[in-house]
């Protein structure tokens, strides 16, 4: 199955740092392109609409060498939630270093303890983001300009590939 992705959909590759969004929700997902967009963050932005969209594209990305560092996440979706998306995540030997943080309108407990217990980077609530939301962006923007992140798989700091 091939991963659902509009060509309307921006692909921003102006830095090196990737996001993967996992949004179910077309409306949510156009305002966080236009809100990214308005921040400045100009980083390669890939859609997926559900858990298993985004377990393929995660794939495939490592098959060709460029998977995504950074995966935003809805916690309710069809198919596969995010709570079974980081836990495939966190199995797959190829993918578990990956930066996850959680967006979601989930208030629960039990889903903010299940995100942490899969060790995402944070779990923001979307109407908290709402007035906040461009620091929300700044933040991120912020965090992979800062922060050391681990090499791709299969590549070393120099870019040559490990053998």
């Amino acid at each position: 199955m091939t991963p659902t992705r509009s060509p309307r959909e921006p692909r921003l590759d102006h830095l090196p740092i990737s996001i993967l969004l996992v949004e179910d929700d077309d409306g949510d997902a156009k305002a966080l392109y236009r809100a990214f967009r308005k921040a400045g963050i100009t980083a390669g932005i890939t859609r997926a609409k559900d858990g298993i969209d985004a377990l393929e594209i995660l794939r495939e990305g490592i098959s060709e060498g460029t998977p995504p560092f950074i995966l935003i996440a809805d916690v309710n979706m069809p198919r596969l939630d995010g709570h079974g998306l980081i836990r495939a995540i966190r199995d797959d030997p190829g993918l578990r270093s990956l930066v996850i943080f959680m967006l979601t309108t989930s208030r629960s407990r039990e889903d903010i303890d299940g995100a942490y217990e899969g060790n995402v980077a944070g779990y923001i609530v979307k109407e908290n983001a709402g007035k906040e939301f461009n620091q929300l962006l700044d933040l991120l923007g912020s965090y992979w300009r800062v922060v050391e992140l681990p090499d791709p798989p299969g590549e070393t700091r120099s870019g040559a590939l490990k053998s």
